[in-house]
């Protein structure tokens, strides 16, 4: 099927995520799917991501069930941010922010985005790992980008596609996938589904 004839179910809240679709042509319903996640002890981010995305897609999934909807493949993803095994996740205030960007100022880091798609009883999963180096970052950079409010709601503390992009020296992989749905991973598992693109 092309882009055009259907649309999926979205498990994810973020505007990003629906902005990548939006570019892709896909259409979509969003369907509410809470889980918890807390990161297990000694899991490593790839891991985190796949069981998260997986975890999203499993939940929204049975609120299609319960609701009497049709069947369409639902997608959800997660993403996070690690650096020498330690996983960043959203910060929890200013002061956790101003930890994260500090760690990552002058150095590298990974994105680590999972996606899922769930349709039924198939469940695909894709992960996409992509390397962030950073200029080095003085206080009144770190305090200037905290007072944007720009860090609170995203793994890492920054958004790429922000205000934040002017500290990214480099990137190694998906710049999509930094944003929260690398699009050539999601396409390829949407084409397992069905669809074409472009």
């Amino acid at each position: 099927m092309t882009t055009s004839d259907t649309h999926i179910y979205l498990a994810s809240g973020s505007p990003r995520r629906r902005e990548l679709l939006q570019q892709l042509g896909v259409a979509f319903e969003r369907i509410h799917a809470d889980i918890d996640e807390s990161v297990l002890p000694g899991e490593e981010a790839i891991a985190y991501t796949e069981r998260l995305a997986a975890a999203k897609a499993a939940a929204g999934w049975a609120v299609v069930q319960s609701c009497g909807l049709p069947s369409r493949p639902l997608l959800s993803a997660d993403t996070t941010v690690v650096q020498d095994g330690e996983i960043f996740g959203k910060p929890v205030d200013a002061a956790d922010a101003a930890r994260m960007l500090r760690a990552f100022s002058g150095r590298s880091h990974q994105v680590v985005t999972s996606v899922a798609i769930r349709q039924d009883d198939k469940l695909s999963v894709a992960t996409c790992v992509t390397e962030v180096s950073f200029r080095p970052l003085s206080d009144a950079d770190i305090e200037r980008y905290i007072a944007s409010g720009e860090p609170f709601d995203k793994a890492g503390a920054y958004g790429i596609q922000g205000h934040a992009a002017v500290f990214v020296s480099r990137i190694d992989g998906s710049f999509t996938g930094v944003m929260g749905l690398p699009l050539f991973e999601t396409a390829a598992l949407l084409a397992e589904f069905g669809f074409t693109f472009p």
